[in-house]
């Protein structure tokens, strides 16, 4: 079974829950080797990217990466640019793409990518590896269809309406 087949029927399996976020999660990190994930959902009122499921994130950073506003570290960023945003390696990295308590995830090479039903924003998925290493475009891709699928479910006007 495809990696996006697998996800797709974790995710229609039951009522979309945090157990099956936190299941989705864990079969995009193990297929894509990554010791550290999260899905932020966007919460409408308040306009954060609340912390629906994560995966190897320390405590020390989990309660940082609860909400997250638009525009803010690598989730927020990703959201805000409706795009993926990037580092190889996280330790390292300069751009301010990540804030500076992200670096106590002792990962490297990490992406965020945002959620998105069309042109409306979902969430953020994102992934992280241990070592340094810069995503490649398949794999950008497939996180995107991924992030997609989830925001799909994410949606009620699209599950509503099959």
């Amino acid at each position: 079974m495809s990696l996006l087949n697998d996800i797709e029927a974790v995710l229609h399996s039951k009522s979309l829950s945090e157990a099956n976020l936190e299941l989705a999660l864990k079969r995009v990190l193990d297929h894509f080797h990554c010791s550290v994930g999260t899905i932020h959902i966007l919460e409408e009122p308040s306009g954060l990217l609340v912390l629906r499921a994560s995966k190897g994130v320390p405590d020390i950073v989990l309660d940082r990466v609860r909400t997250v506003p638009i525009g803010k570290g690598m989730a927020g960023l990703a959201a805000e640019r409706r795009q993926p945003v990037r580092v190889c390696n996280l330790q390292t990295d300069r751009s301010d793409a990540a804030k500076p308590m992200a670096r106590e995830t002792k990962v490297e090479g990490a992406i965020a990518v945002p959620m998105l039903v069309g042109e409306r924003l979902s969430g953020v998925l994102g992934v992280a590896k241990p070592v340094t290493y810069e995503f490649e475009q398949a794999e950008i891709s497939l996180l995107l269809e991924i992030g997609s699928l989830i925001a799909k479910q994410l949606d009620p006007a699209v599950t509503n309406n099959p």
